[in-house]
């Protein structure tokens, strides 16, 4: 599925990276990966897997989130002079996404804290994803059929939705390495 995401800084005479803070960088592929998360779930809808309600929606997509930090995180480890600069960036993109997250959470299914179940899915799905291997080519097998076999988890393996950690590892999960590639190398200016 062709994605349609702004990933360059308009241009108001002030394109260098200097000119942007880490925050301002982070923010703007926050809602780079939020946007391809939320369109990764409602393909899944859209290819009739059934979600039972609203928040297993939200999970889907937190469980999408997670793997595209996951992602960023493999790039600004190449993008990067210090991991200080490196870490700073994915903490300030996490804390985005989190408040993403909370808010679309919240129109969802609202009021609570959506924000600290987020946190606390990216954390464990860090030290899981640590274990796989990843390249210039991007992620692994393993690492895909991760997201794969989460997302099936969610989704329960009732006849219509025996299949969906196919579309996740075939379909969904290979554009996500190179749009997020592309869109960090665009928006961090290198």
């Amino acid at each position: 599925m062709a994605y349609r995401l702004k990933n360059r800084w308009h241009d108001s005479g002030m394109n260098d990276l200097s000119a942007k803070t880490m925050d301002e960088c982070a923010g703007a592929l926050a809602y780079i990966v939020w946007r391809l998360a939320k369109e990764n779930a409602n393909n899944l809808y859209v290819e009739f897997y059934q979600f039972k309600s609203h928040g297993q929606l939200i999970v889907v997509i937190c469980e999408y989130l997670a793997f595209e930090i996951q992602m960023a995180d493999r790039v600004a480890y190449d993008l990067f002079d210090t991991d200080e600069e490196r870490q700073e960036f994915i903490v300030a993109l996490a804390s985005s996404c989190a408040e993403h997250v909370q808010d679309n959470a919240q129109d969802f299914l609202g009021k609570g804290d959506y924000k600290t179940g987020f946190i606390n899915t990216l954390n464990q799905r860090s030290n899981e994803y640590a274990e796989y291997k990843f390249t210039e080519d991007g992620p692994s097998y393993s690492f895909t059929r991760h997201l794969g076999a989460m997302i099936q988890k969610v989704m329960g393996d009732e006849e219509v939705n025996k299949w969906v950690i196919n579309q996740v590892m075939e379909i969904d999960a290979p554009d996500i390495y190179k749009i997020i590639k592309k869109s960090m190398i665009n928006l961090l200016d290198f």
